[in-house]
């Protein structure tokens, strides 16, 4: 599975593309952040950031793109561009036909380092551990979106089996209800 993972931000925008093979066997093909300047009008910037994630699925081809889940902050103006780039980069990957799945810091960070409370330096330090990287990515966002994209791999399996039990699970429970409706019916 290749993932296209999305560390949003107005500013800076991390994208990483990792490749996940079976068991937890993943490795990096591509990382890069898109910088938008503060000055330009925010259409522009969300632009910028679009172009460049089309780009970028067009030139890696990933199979499904991970996005960081908008989480709360006291700087209410981040959090409006964070989430602004995250719908921008759904919008993207949905009209490229891909899925997307959003994870949540905590999540992310639990995935890769094993504490979803882990700072930015330990998730650098295990995301360049778990991808065999010569160097730590740089800025944050970088290795934040490889964390991303390590995190769906490992996750993904897990998740569909998940929506696999659950889809088990309203299909007996109809069963049952139908079952007892049918008896109840019987009874009168």
């Amino acid at each position: 599975m290749r993932v296209l993972g999305v560390d949003p931000g107005l500013t800076r925008c991390g994208l990483g593309v990792v490749e996940g093979g079976g068991g937890r066997t993943v490795r990096a093909v591509a990382v890069d952040v898109v910088r938008t300047p503060p000055e330009a009008a925010v259409a522009e910037r969300l632009g910028a950031v679009a172009d460049v994630v089309e780009a970028w699925i067009a030139e890696h081809r990933p199979d499904v793109v991970a996005v960081e889940r908008v989480f709360a902050q006291h700087n209410v103006r981040t959090v409006m561009g964070t989430a602004q780039v995250g719908g921008v980069v759904a919008l993207v990957a949905g009209r490229a036909g891909l899925p997307v799945a959003f994870h949540t810091p905590s999540e992310v960070k639990a995935a890769v380092t094993g504490s979803g409370r882990a700072g930015k330096e330990q998730v650098t330090t295990m995301v360049t551990r778990v991808l065999a990287l010569g160097t730590a990515p740089r800025p944050a966002d970088a290795a934040d979106a490889l964390a991303l994209a390590v995190c769906h791999c490992w996750r993904a399996p897990m998740i569909a089996r998940m929506a696999e039990a659950e889809a088990r699970a309203a299909e007996v429970a109809k069963h049952h209800r139908a079952r007892l409706a049918a008896a109840r019916r019987a009874a009168r």
